[in-house]
């Protein structure tokens, strides 16, 4: 079983700390659940997980399967099994669902075998298929330019079907309830539902208790000035719900202007 193990890590962005002293360990067949206010760094987790240029690694280690993942690239860390769903997914105009997954899927296996030539369109196109029938999305929607034009709704099943696309072991879902109404963040969730197993952990990353209505998770954190403070099961993001973070502050002494690190 894999798993991802995050130890005292501490991450600055311009030279200014974010996250101090981070701890948290993710299984596959696990869903755990980040909350916090803003600004106590949760996004800024899930850039560093996979990687992202701007966030300077001070000290600290995340390990996967045994690996440093600090050592890797974005791709590499993506080749070993984890996944990152954006809050916010860009549009590529000119590059259709269907092409922009295939050259994924192929980007992979040429990077395992350099002289692969690819998966076969007829062998694409059926697992795609069957992709889709699971995450329930119209056969039409692989025709269309990735994310251009899309609600978002449309922009969230669209990151959604790329996980159920690449099989990650860990799955990183960064804020995907922002922007649904309610009907879109059903329709989300329940795709995120149909792929969870014992072959994927998922960390979703959330402000609110609505999108964990949906979402059962195991685990739930809070986070608090780049570290988590508390950790519990399902109750304790219904005890978020209806006493909000005060209780938290003042437990762990901090005032909201200190909370502001991201």
């Amino acid at each position: 079983m894999s798993e991802l193990v995050i130890k005292n890590l501490h991450v600055s962005i311009d030279g200014k700390e974010i996250l101090k002293g981070l701890d948290l360990t993710i299984k596959q067949g696990e869903i755990h659940a980040i909350m916090g206010p803003n600004g106590t760094g949760k996004s800024t987790l899930a850039y560093t997980l996979m990687g992202h240029p701007s966030y300077e690694v001070t000290e600290g280690e995340v390990s996967f399967d045994g690996k440093n993942v600090l050592d890797l690239e974005p791709d590499e860390r993506s080749r070993l099994g984890i996944f990152l769903a954006f809050q916010y997914p860009v549009a590529i105009p000119g590059v259709t669902v269907a092409n922009f997954l295939r050259s994924a899927i192929n980007s992979r296996r040429r990077a395992a075998n350099p002289e692969d030539k690819g998966i076969p369109i007829p062998e694409f196109r059926k697992m795609l298929k069957e992709k889709m029938g699971v995450l329930k999305m119209d056969q039409s929607f692989a025709g269309r330019y990735l994310n251009e034009g899309f609600s978002g709704g449309e922009k969230k099943r669209a990151e959604i079907l790329q996980m159920a696309t690449l099989t990650p072991k860990i799955a990183i879902l960064d804020e995907t309830d922002s922007g649904l109404d309610i009907d879109a963040l059903r329709i989300v969730s329940e795709g995120v539902n149909a792929l969870s197993g014992p072959e994927l952990g998922v960390l979703v990353i959330t402000h609110y208790q609505r999108l964990l209505n949906y979402i059962k998770p195991h685990f739930v954190h809070i986070m608090m000035n780049g570290r988590i403070v508390e950790s519990g099961g399902p109750e304790l993001a219904l005890h978020l719900e209806e006493h909000g973070y005060d209780w938290v502050r003042e437990k762990y002494d901090e005032s909201p202007e200190e909370q502001k690190v991201a």
